[in-house]
């Protein structure tokens, strides 16, 4: 299968922790509909001092995996949010 663009979407999106607000992510975001996995190599800012885990609440929003051979992170539904 083919790997994501390296370039990738020029969007970028804000991804918040649902249950305390702070922020996660700065994430180029392609197409219009929900956050279901982030690409390691499309993420801009990364806010969190351990992967996959809230930096404020601990809560874990994700899961570290292998999406089409690239590195990514499947995000687990209602951890998180984004504008």
């Amino acid at each position: 299968m083919a790997k994501p663009n390296k370039k990738g979407p020029t969007q970028t999106v804000e991804i918040f922790c649902a249950k305390c607000k702070s922020q996660l992510f700065k994430y180029r975001k392609g197409g219009k509909g929900a956050l279901v996995k982030c690409f390691k190599e499309r993420i801009v800012d990364d806010y969190t001092q351990t992967p996959c885990q809230c930096p404020n609440c601990e809560q874990i929003f994700a899961r570290d995996t292998l999406i089409r051979g690239a590195p990514a992170f499947k995000m687990i539904g209602g951890k998180v949010t984004m504008k």
